[in-house]
Order: structure tokens, then C-alpha cells, then sequence
């Protein structure tokens, strides 16, 4: 990995971390806020995996000398935003504002993915990261065809 790459691949990674953290503010406002026993339990299953992904990759970014991120970002404002307002009209508004916060995490996931040059100790990681926000996605929309 050239220098400049090993640099978009960290600022990447990093951006990734923080997308992660801010998912897991919005699922902590979506358990709050849903109504729906099954649905609570399947979130905090997703939020989970979420925290997962942040321990798997933070120590990469601090080995290299960069910080990885501690805590949400100014973007969960907007992922919990859309789920308070989703909140006025119950569960399935709140499981379309989550599946539009996992549309986000899927494609990043998937970016972070193509790197011709992923450090070997993260593939692992990294493709299991975007098989669980597939499978977050995948369930949200089946709820979502099954709701309407």
C-alpha cells in the first residue's frame, strides 16, 4: 500500500468508525422510541454488531498513529433526528428512518470493501462488518414489505 493510499484507507476507516457510533445512537434512539417487543430485540441485536464492528477496528487506526473516534459524531444528530420525528408516527416510520441509517452504513461498508489493498488483518473484519449491515438492511426492509 503506497503512503497516500495507507492515508485514504485510514481516513476511510476512521469515517467508517464514526459512522458506526452515530448507527448506534440511532438504535439507541429507535429501542427507546419502538413499540414492538420483537422489533426492540432485533435493534439491540443490530446495535450490537455496531459496537462490535467499533472494538474490531479501532485499535488498527490507533496501532497507525491516528485516532479513531470515542464517541458520536455531529451526523447522529441527524440519524437520531430522523428517528425522533419517525417517533410521531410509530414503528413503521421509525424502522423506515433505521433503514435509511443502514442504507448509509451499507455503502460504506461496501466502499471500504472495494480497497484493492486492505490490511490483512482487517479483512476479516471489514467483509464481516458488511455482511451485518446487509442483514440489518435485509430485515428492516422484509419488516417494511411485510408492514405495508
Amino acid at each position: 500500500m503506497t503512503m497516500e493510499h495507507d492515508e485514504d484507507f485510514l481516513g476511510e476507516l476512521v469515517s467508517l468508525i464514526q459512522l458506526d457510533y452515530d448507527a448506534i445512537e440511532a438504535y439507541d434512539a429507535a429501542i427507546h422510541r419502538i413499540r414492538n417487543t420483537e422489533y426492540k430485540n432485533k435493534l439491540t441485536e443490530f446495535k450490537k454488531d455496531h459496537q462490535a464492528h467499533i472494538k474490531n477496528l479501532s485499535p488498527y487506526v490507533n496501532k497507525e498513529e491516528h485516532e479513531a473516534p470515542t464517541g458520536p459524531g455531529i451526523k447522529s444528530i441527524l440519524t437520531q433526528g430522523k428517528v425522533v420525528l419517525a417517533n410521531l408516527v410509530g414503528d413503521t416510520a421509525i424502522l423506515k428512518a433505521m433503514k435509511s441509517n443502514e442504507v448509509d452504513t451499507n455503502k460504506a461498508y461496501q466502499h471500504i470493501n472495494e480497497y484493492g489493498s486492505i490490511p490483512s488483518e482487517l479483512k476479516d473484519s471489514l467483509r464481516k462488518g458488511y455482511e451485518d449491515e446487509k442483514r440489518h438492511l435485509d430485515w428492516i426492509e422484509k419488516e417494511l414489505q411485510r408492514l405495508e
